[in-house]
């Protein structure tokens, strides 16, 4: 190393003409100086440019301002794929706060702890989700927690019930503030930008922080990773509360697209409105895709173009691939954590796999793939020792990430933040592979993975062999505890709608049909000892919540 000083670094420093912190916020600004009269928002009859989005994030931001609101506070939000959400995710941090978006799944206890655990100043709350927000209020109340001031959203799209629970309606307050608002972009942009919670299903949720360079990064690497193009038109088929929407609120003004809004998931809705508006791109889990794909033919009839998907959220089945290959949209196979932002690895496709036939191509559009480009780091290690796992597909271990999208750490929780940087790198509790070429694959949750006789038995590959059988539309495996082996699979499968038998006697004829078709793909060991039918449960984003299902049979890692 020299010993010289560095010239370079002498009389250089940063100063504000070469340096601004990174915030998506400038995307927005952006999009407003060079497309303003593009339209950025459809909901229903609503349509809004780009400009005014902007003019809008800016009367958020003024009323916030004077009720001063600003740094380190929090402002939550219960609100479906609205416009008001995208405004949220604009005017909120131009005050300095932090956005809080809450699951609308949610039960009345879990809502108010996250409002309690974050301290939440505002609630913005749609009219849909009035009942649980006022139990809320009302069990934070009998302890003595400040409510926050309520803001009401009367989406005029929605007709259902529910009822207004706060000091003013949304776009009466916003009314009153200033389109011209002088804000600050954030003076460090290692500031929070937003709070999302985990699932919880161990106890209370923990507070993922996430920051605005963070935000920024992934937006931008939403659309390297997606080769998005400029004005793509983006329905929301997923959740603005998931992980921010994965970034796409703050991806979408980066490329001057449009915002499809969409309430909730309706195959013949969503189809219509891929018809009506010409949409290119949407996201969503497997179960999302695989509603489309099981779609009555008639529903897709004149969507001739190749609608690019982006799937995530769950290990995608071979069968969900393979179905969207055989509809002519393309699918894109990502994979993230609400700690690194939504979505942080791609499977990129190579060039070389045109050449293969469909199995082959599923194959390998099935693993989860190689960082971000804006990621810095994705491996699989030995969680004990932390040293990098061989690259021949079949020796399982974590899957780690490390980089400028990973969050700030967990809110006010600093032994699981610690735990979850150990070694110096971010620890999923997801368990993979590393194949020749770099790629991961995914094969469980840690926790999921059935110890049948001693050996290892991967859920998601059981539930690949059973997406195989044309009669299943969702499917869940789990461990039974069994006296002999210890544990032995059981599958939870939902038919689709035209394959529910109607007899016990079909039922039965069915179950053996799926075991052994599962014979036919799977080891022996691997395969199902039974076959329960029934509605599976998910989370709202799609994601099959098997904590339920481990409890329901008694599992070893049920309250996992």
């Amino acid at each position: 190393m020299p010993t010289h000083p560095n010239p370079y670094r002498q009389d250089l420093d940063r100063n504000p003409a070469n340096h601004v912190p990174l915030t998506p916020i400038s995307f927005v600004e952006w999009a407003a100086d060079v497309f303003p009269e593009r339209c950025a928002v459809i909901h229903g009859p609503i349509r809004r440019s780009w400009g005014e989005m902007y003019r809008r994030a800016r009367q958020l931001a003024s009323v916030l301002a004077a009720r001063d609101i600003g740094d380190g506070d929090t402002v939550s939000a219960i609100l479906p794929n609205i416009p008001a959400m995208i405004d949220a995710h604009f005017g909120v941090p131009m005050t300095g706060a932090v956005l809080n978006t809450i699951n609308t799944r949610l039960d009345a206890a879990t809502v108010a702890f996250q409002l309690r655990h974050s301290g939440a100043k505002v609630l913005i709350v749609d009219r849909e989700f009035s009942p649980v927000a006022k139990a809320a209020l009302a069990i934070n109340a009998e302890q003595g927690v400040a409510a926050p001031f309520v803001v009401d959203v009367d989406d005029p799209v929605y007709e259902g019930p529910g009822e207004r629970i706060g000091e003013i309606e949304f776009e009466d307050w916003i009314a009153a503030g200033d389109p011209a608002h002088a804000y600050a972009l954030p003076a460090d942009e290692w500031d929070a930008i937003g709070l999302n919670y985990t699932s919880g299903t161990t106890g209370d949720p923990k507070g993922v922080v996430v920051h605005h360079r963070g935000a920024y990064l992934n937006a931008v690497g939403n659309v390297l990773s997606w080769a998005l193009p400029r004005h793509p038109v983006y329905l929301w088929t997923l959740p603005m509360f998931h992980c921010n929407g994965w970034c796409f609120p703050w991806t979408l003004p980066a490329v001057a697209g449009t915002n499809v809004c969409l309430r909730r998931i309706d195959a013949a809705l969503i189809l219509g409105l891929i018809r009506e508006h010409r949409v290119t791109h949407y996201c969503g889990a497997p179960i999302v895709h695989g509603t489309l794909i099981n779609a009555p033919a008639e529903l897709k009839a004149g969507i001739d173009w190749a609608v690019k998907a982006m799937v995530a959220g769950a290990a995608p089945p071979a069968a969900m691939i393979e179905g969207m290959e055989r509809m002519g949209w393309e699918v894109t196979h990502v994979y993230g954590l609400t700690e690194v932002y939504g979505p942080a690895s791609v499977c990129v496709k190579q060039e070389a796999w045109e050449s293969l036939d469909l199995a082959g191509r599923v194959e390998q559009n099935g693993r989860q793939g190689v960082r971000y480009q804006v990621q810095q780091g994705l491996t699989v290690v030995d969680p004990e020792t932390m040293t990098e796992a061989p690259r021949d597909g079949e020796t399982m271990g974590e899957v780690v990430f490390r980089g400028n999208i990973v969050m700030k750490g967990y809110l006010k929780n600093p032994k699981a933040s610690a735990e979850a940087f150990r070694g110096g790198w971010f620890h999923t509790g997801d368990l993979g592979v590393l194949h020749a070429d770099g790629y991961v694959k995914l094969k469980d949750r840690a926790k999921d993975i059935i110890i049948s006789g001693g050996e290892n038995i991967s859920s998601i590959e059981v539930e690949d062999a059973l997406y195989k059988h044309p009669a299943v539309l969702a499917a869940a495996v789990v461990a039974r505890p069994d006296p002999k082996w210890g544990e032995t699979p059981l599958a939870f499968v939902e038919l689709k709608a035209d394959r529910v038998p109607a007899t016990p006697e079909a039922e039965r004829a069915l179950a053996d049909e799926l075991l052994a078709h599962c014979r036919k793909h799977l080891a022996g060991f691997k395969c199902p000892r039974e076959v329960r039918f029934g509605e599976v449960p998910k989370t709202s984003t799609g994601k099959i919540q098997k904590h339920l299902l481990r409890a329901k049979v008694g599992s070893a890692g049920a309250i996992g």
